[in-house]
């Protein structure tokens, strides 16, 4: 794991879609090139190491509001198998009725498997992808983000919820907008994460993040089925892996 990145790995969200989140460690994220992020450094390698430090977080799960979201700097396949185990122990023990994972694009085939292992437990499971931006070209060229689909609809078939991020380079209040209401449009829930500066190629744009506060979050802010988070710490987990 990353030296001197010791966030806070569980919270409760009460606002919107109440939910007990879990931040866990994986093994490594088998992508690696957005150029914006460094939360893939969040990792071990040693699967007794991440499986204590997850046990211990996901111990703090209560079942409060019977919905659970694990996350990690990857997809939910980098979680080596005691912890996924320990997620549906936790799940059964807790009374769980829905769990969310992230996923890449790329595991997408594997997805129908999650499915399965937690429905048998009669446990709903929700998958969300961090599509970033709906612009393939904008996507692929400058963030690199390893999606070569570009219909939404199709993006869609395999994932119930989505990622955007905004307040970069290139993005203007009506491109913004248009990425929120296409995943309005195709997905059950959509997360806005505002772009928070750290060691990467891909830096926020003050003057677009204050378009986004002044022309989009107002439309937004009270919508039940959009999350909007101006810091990535706003759901109380997480944080910077690498200063600029």
């Amino acid at each position: 794991m990353q030296e001197g990145f010791d966030p806070n790995r569980y919270a409760v969200i009460h606002e919107k879609n109440k939910r007990e989140i879990a931040m866990l460690v994986g093994q490594g994220c088998a992508w690696k090139r957005c150029r914006f992020c460094d939360y893939h450094l969040d990792f071990d390698s040693d699967p007794a190491v991440t499986f204590e430090l997850n046990k211990k977080v996901l111990d703090n799960v209560t079942g409060i509001y019977q919905k659970l979201e694990i996350i990690n700097s990857g997809s939910f396949v980098d979680l080596e198998a005691d912890t996924m185990s320990y997620v549906l122990e936790v799940c059964r023990k807790r009374e769980i009725k829905e769990v969310h994972f992230e996923c890449h694009w790329q595991h997408r085939g594997e997805i129908p498997a999650l499915h399965r292992r937690f429905g048998d437990e009669g446990i709903g499971v929700k998958v969300k992808i961090g599509v970033e931006t709906f612009d393939r070209l904008f996507r692929e060229s400058y963030l690199d983000k390893g999606i070569d689909e570009e219909n939404p609809a199709r993006i869609a078939d395999y994932f119930d919820e989505c990622c955007l991020l905004q307040g970069i380079p290139g993005q203007t209040a009506e491109s913004m907008r248009w990425d929120i209401e296409t995943g309005l449009e195709h997905f059950e829930r959509v997360c806005v994460n505002i772009m928070q500066e750290n060691g990467k190629a891909v830096k926020p744009d003050p003057g677009v993040i204050q378009s986004f506060i002044d022309l989009v979050l107002p439309e937004y802010e009270n919508n039940v089925r959009v999350d909007i988070l101006l810091y990535n710490t706003a759901f109380g987990v997480g944080g910077v892996t690498t200063n600029a």
